[in-house]
């Protein structure tokens, strides 16, 4: 099937082409007919991806960039307001679009599916993309990381389903109106923009409430932040509410997680039978996104066995807990984790894969706000290392904070008795990793920021 596309979607200009969630969306617009341009802060193997299915991408922002004849400017909210281009598109009178408007046109017509939750949508999402399409369901998806290959975020596929990750960060989880919901969890966040966990829990109600009429929330049963809101939209009329977990009164009870290596295999009990399949990604969390995965796609028609078995297809997604390689007897994994409950659950899941070999960390923390609030638990996190390196913080969208720098995490670190080396050159890193590790050792590249370059640096050196 090929749904219409929207006029203002004929001829997008994307601002941060590149960028993940952009990206995707770009990608699938040009598979359906647009003719898509953009621009970028730098080239990338996702822009070069683009520019494979027929986009223009620009380096560098300029108000020379954008077409007359565009016929909307899409923009994330990570773009200021002095946008050479976005001001150049109030001249010419062209609409601007928001990201979350043009993902939320391109699933009309279709049976969407929204992961949403602060933490494991990327890998939630991922996981029913690669196992629908192991079924041969060819749904359409847009995912915030790439599954094997620059641009592998997203496909507009000929099937009736389509998976998208829904941003809560900056509320525009509000645009989407899916079949089937998933809230894998909710805790605070994105603090530039929820002030407290109340206002988290009024979004993701908000969220819950745009579930079209007969829909189905799928919510985790265990964690706090979910369960508040599965508590708050208990009876609403037109919504099933399907929870998952370890807790006995779960709808899809999770009754066993056996750690394998880096996979482990779990066994859930649904409707009464029980299945078990295997997670090709370690760890308890993982295990708990592909019974989420299972239990929306089930709320789809899909039968349960079939999905089961097509979940073990799924072999992770780049940035989470990937390995990157192995130098010297030491291997590199990346991590994705930024916040301390992420950090946390990577953590753990590495320790039990690693058995007796030692963990060590570069950690780049992401944002001087999350910094501001969350310092000291994520450096408490980093206590379950038996070594870290930490960066200075990733600013992404934001302005410095006075006062605020990695030195928090860091004291707090060393109170937790962590042993932490703090680190101001990047480029530094490879030296110093290759300086403290030994053959056996698992070095764990952390951060959302641009720390994942730095597993080839420091594989590199370990080779030399």
């Amino acid at each position: 099937m090929k749904p219409g596309l929207p006029t203002a979607m004929e001829r997008p200009h994307f601002i941060g082409i590149g960028g993940a969630g952009m990206s995707g969306i770009a990608k699938i617009l040009a598979q359906r007919g647009a003719q898509v341009a953009g621009s970028d802060s730098r080239d990338s193997e996702t822009a070069q991806a683009l520019r494979a299915h027929g986009a223009t991408v620009h380096i560098g922002h300029a108000a020379g960039h954008l077409a007359a004849d565009s016929t909307s400017v899409v923009v994330s909210s990570a773009i200021r307001a002095d946008n050479p281009e976005l001001a150049r598109a109030a001249e010419l009178g062209i609409p601007v679009v928001h990201r979350s408007d043009a993902l939320a046109a391109l699933m009309d017509g279709l049976r969407p599916i929204a992961v949403a939750g602060t933490h494991g949508k990327t890998t939630t999402t991922s996981m029913l993309a690669v196992s629908l399409s192991a079924l041969g369901l060819d749904p359409s998806y847009a995912i915030g990381g790439d599954l094997d290959a620059p641009g592998s975020n997203a496909h507009h596929g000929e099937g009736d389903i389509f998976v998208a990750e829904a941003d809560e960060s900056d509320r525009t989880f509000h645009k989407y109106s899916p079949q089937v919901a998933i809230i894998l969890n909710a805790e605070l966040d994105h603090h530039a923009n929820y002030a407290s966990i109340e206002e988290i829990y009024e979004s993701f109600e908000t969220f819950v409430g745009k579930v079209v009429p007969g829909g189905t929330l799928v919510v985790a049963h265990g964690q706090e932040g979910a369960a508040e809101i599965a508590r708050r939209v208990a009876g609403r009329e037109g919504l099933t509410v399907v929870t998952y977990g370890e807790e006995e009164d779960a709808d899809v009870r999770i009754t066993k997680i056996t750690p394998r290596g880096l996979t482990s295999e779990v066994t859930v009990v649904l409707d009464g039978r029980m299945l078990t399949f295997t997670v090709s990604v370690p760890g308890r969390h993982y295990a708990h996104n592909a019974v989420a995965a299972l239990a929306a796609g089930v709320a789809l028609g899909i039968p349960a066995h079939n999905l089961a078995s097509a979940l073990g297809k799924y072999t992770g997604v780049k940035r989470r807990l990937q390995l990157k390689g192995e130098a010297a007897g030491v291997q590199v994994i990346d991590s994705y984790a930024h916040h301390p409950t992420e950090m946390n659950a990577d953590l753990e899941a590495i320790r039990g894969a690693a058995g007796d070999s030692r963990i060590l960390v570069v950690f780049q923390p992401h944002l001087f706000s999350r910094t501001q609030e969350l310092g000291k638990e994520m450096g408490q996190a980093l206590a379950l290392a038996d070594a870290s390196v930490v960066l200075d913080i990733y600013p992404a969208r934001e302005d410095p904070i006075p006062g605020i720098t990695s030195e928090l995490i860091i004291a707090a670190a060393r109170s937790a008795g962590a042993d932490v080396t703090a680190e101001h050159d990047k480029a530094a890193v490879a030296d110093v990793i290759a300086g403290m590790a030994k053959p056996g050792d698992l070095v764990l590249t952390m951060g959302a920021g641009d720390v994942t370059d730095l597993g080839p640096a420091i594989l590199a050196r370990l080779s030399s």
